[in-house]
């Protein structure tokens, strides 16, 4: 089905060994969406601002638990 919207993005957060830890994307067909370690889940795209703070506020709680 892909993305409802007409951007194109892939964040990624990896650790010393380049394994992503956090990642967002919205690749084809899966649309938007994120990895959390080897979770995977849906994720409600609203904004570019949004999805950058959920990106960051990820990032920021992974790197508090090291």
């Amino acid at each position: 089905m892909g993305s409802q919207h007409h951007y194109k993005y892939r964040l990624f957060y990896g650790n010393a060994e380049h394994k992503r830890v956090i990642g967002y994307d919205n690749e084809r067909p899966k649309g938007d969406h994120r990895h959390y370690g080897e979770h995977e889940e849906a994720y409600v795209f609203t904004t570019v601002e949004q999805l950058m703070a959920d990106f960051f506020a990820d990032v920021q709680r992974i790197r508090r638990q090291a």
